[in-house]
């Protein structure tokens, strides 16, 4: 027996196992769908004049800015965003940028007892931190009206604003935006 036998004996028995498994198994499952065959939506959108190679071709025109790709690639830091992040937070802590930041909301306590105006207070800070707001304006007066001798409602103001953790620096504004009569109240991020 030369070679060429032994490779036609070999070639045989593996078509013969081939035919038992076929025989056991059944007919082998063909998929009648085309290759690379459309969807149902990129049909769709064929029927609506979309071409798919044309949005390839933009695709693959698309380029990007190398220092963009570098930057991807070798997953570092920009330096620039930090430095404006860091500026941001040193202008937050500017006592004078503070106090020239323009009042997002305001609230007027005049009338109201102290129970009231705590309860009133409480909930206008809870909707102020939820919108986001930076800067409150509290008008509580001067105490000109209050019963007895001394005022009511600044005192309470001032308590309200050292217990409340939501709140930070305050202070009073300029007299044309009520002076002693107001406070205005920094309110912290979540």
């Amino acid at each position: 027996m030369n070679f060429a036998d032994i490779l036609d004996k070999w070639d045989d028995m593996e078509k013969a196992e081939a035919e038992k498994g076929r025989a056991k198994k059944g007919a082998p499952q063909v998929s009648h769908k085309k290759a690379n065959a459309p969807t149902k939506e990129e049909k769709e959108l064929l029927r609506q004049g979309y071409s798919l190679e044309a949005q390839m071709k933009k695709d693959a025109q698309k380029t990007i800015n190398p220092m963009e790709a570098w930057l991807r690639q070798h997953d570092t830091i920009d330096k620039d965003a930090l430095a404006d992040e860091y500026a941001e937070s040193r202008k937050m802590k500017s006592r004078t940028y503070i106090r020239e930041m323009a009042v997002e909301a305001r609230i007027d306590l005049h009338g109201l007892s102290r129970d009231e105006a705590w309860a009133r207070l409480n909930s206008f800070v809870g909707d102020c931190q939820a919108r986001g707001l930076k800067k409150i304006l509290i008008i509580h007066g001067k105490g000109v009206h209050s019963h007895g001798s001394d005022p009511v409602l600044g005192p309470m103001v001032k308590s309200f604003i050292e217990q409340d953790k939501r709140l930070g620096s305050s202070g009073h504004p300029d007299r044309f935006m009520g002076g002693s009569g107001a406070t205005w109240v920094m309110i912290r991020e979540k």
